[in-house]
């Protein structure tokens, strides 16, 4: 617990150190670094699990792909166009570089990553990349990104603790042995507590829909589905038959045990700040 607790401070300070003192290139290259290192991992799993994407490559395009907002709007490139050029060139490699009996698999996990990780963690750089006509600030963006990170992993800190103080009914003890129902509601109102603070210190960055009571009620599907990513996530390790997806974080795990929350939460994280 001691590790834990001294990595997530220390996780947390860094984060801040980027924002406040690069804001959003800062931003932007810590998303682009969890994501490249998550995807990483996840290819890892697949490895472990049997199967053989293309993991160079994969993350190369990973990292574009993530990036593909911030990219259309610095160079006017079409963002879009990407994962299927993407889906197209491991279509072609398949057919030279990998055996009969471990084709589909190569792909459908290589593409599978691509989406699950890299595309899905984009919508944090979409919501954290100015716009040339915009109605939010740079700053606002910055802290609706914050929000969204904050209620996505302070239910992880929310759960845990709730579930080994009173947690008795098993979420999925088959997936998830720990995971309890009693810390998964408690996880849920630390991050609507949390998510309201934010919008309370922020209001005046933040749009003026989001008062403290929409941003509580926001914070609910955005705790939801990061509960619902976790175990996903889990679901992934034990076909791999492994504990952690890394080591890179003490107490922590790896960086995919520590975005994996933020992947679901994302493009709903947008969706909901209503951003163009």
């Amino acid at each position: 617990m001691g590790k834990r607790i001294f990595s997530t401070f220390l996780l947390w300070t860094i984060v801040g150190a980027a924002l406040w003192s690069q804001r959003t290139s800062g931003a932007l290259l810590l998303i682009a670094v969890i994501s490249v290192m998550t995807l990483r991992e996840f290819y890892r799993i697949m490895e472990a699990a049997g199967y053989s994407p293309f993991h160079k490559l994969g993350i190369f395009f990973g990292g574009l792909i993530t990036l593909a907002p911030w990219l259309e709007v610095q160079f006017q490139l079409p963002a879009h166009l990407l994962l299927p050029l993407t889906t197209a060139v491991f279509a072609v490699r398949l057919l030279g570089e990998r055996t009969p009996e471990n084709r589909v698999e190569s792909l459908c996990s290589t593409l599978f990553g691509l989406v699950y990780v890299s595309l899905m963690l984009q919508y944090l750089v979409r919501i954290a990349t100015p716009l040339s006509v915009d109605g939010t600030t740079p700053s606002g963006r910055l802290l609706l990104c914050l929000w969204l990170v904050a209620v996505a992993k302070f239910c992880d800190v929310g759960a845990l603790l709730t579930g080994l103080a009173i947690g008795r009914h098993k979420m999925s003890p088959v997936i998830s042995p720990k995971k309890t129902w009693e810390g998964a509601v408690g996880g849920v109102i630390i991050s609507m507590a949390v998510g309201a603070l934010i919008a309370w210190l922020g209001r005046r960055d933040l749009p003026p829909h989001m008062t403290p009571l929409v941003a509580a009620l926001m914070a609910i599907p955005i705790a939801a589905l990061g509960i619902v990513a976790d175990l996903v996530e889990s679901v992934l390790k034990r076909r791999a038959n492994l504990k952690d997806s890394g080591s890179a974080l003490p107490g922590l795990g790896g960086f995919f045990d520590m975005s994996d929350s933020l992947i679901l939460a994302a493009p709903v994280g947008y969706f909901l700040f209503r951003l163009p």
